[in-house]
């Protein structure tokens, strides 16, 4: 793919689909995404690594889609995620951030709260369970309908928007295909605010001494990743 120059001039010579999207990422850089300021460069966009249900966290998940995004487009990032606590007033300085797991876990009081406060103000997560582990999805499963409730999680069509954002993606590819897999969602007013996939997002080729490096995740999650982070800051 070519990278994608945000400028008003040079989207003219896109296809429309493509000059659209140019446009609205060239607008992305002049304006506050949500209600955070990112205490990092000016400019850049930092990603949160949350620390929840106590010390749990991401310890392997690759960091390369920030790099990408990068480069496929004008928006500058941070190359490495920031662990930050999820029960902690410091995650609200980040529009973006991630969470993923192997074992159960049990959110605390604090840390439901602010899931919660933070993603009606405006936050995004991406969320994955590690190594497809079937113990963390119960548990993720388990926790976001504490706080939002029954059904909160909704299947989310090859056909969006998101598949479209930078990469086209027609389908999510397991290393072993024995089922098709799929994103899920959450919506706060029209807005999808949480993306959640029970294959992991971890992209293994850019990873080292992981577990799940041998593990069923999806393939294509580089593409996939990208994707959900322009989408994020672009809504």
């Amino acid at each position: 793919m070519k990278r994608l120059v945000l400028s008003a001039g040079n989207a003219m010579n896109l296809k429309p689909s493509k000059a659209l999207r140019a446009v609205f990422l060239a607008a992305l850089m002049t304006v506050t995404v949500a209600v955070f300021y990112v205490e990092a460069k000016e400019g850049v966009i930092q990603c949160a690594n949350l620390i929840y249900g106590g010390n749990q966290t991401s310890r392997c998940f690759s960091d390369e889609f920030l790099s990408a995004v990068q480069r496929d487009t004008t928006i500058a990032t941070e190359r490495r995620f920031k662990s930050v606590k999820l029960s902690s007033d410091e995650m609200f300085t980040y529009p973006f951030s991630m969470m993923t797991g192997e074992s159960d876990f049990h959110f605390t009081t604090p840390e439901r709260e602010n899931l919660k406060k933070y993603l009606e103000k405006g936050g995004f997560i991406l969320a994955s369970a590690g190594c497809s582990n079937k113990i963390w999805d119960k548990a993720f499963r388990r926790e976001i309908k504490a706080v939002f409730g029954d059904n909160a999680l909704k299947k989310i069509e090859m056909n969006h928007p998101l598949f479209r954002t930078v990469h086209e993606i027609k389908a999510l590819k397991l290393r072993h295909q024995e089922e098709l897999p799929y994103l899920e969602g959450i919506e706060i007013n029209g807005k999808i605010v949480l993306i959640y996939s029970t294959h992991g997002l971890n992209d293994t080729t850019h990873t080292e001494g992981c577990c799940c490096c041998g593990g069923n995740e999806i393939e294509n999650s580089l593409e996939v990743n990208v994707n959900i982070l322009v989408y994020a800051l672009l809504h």
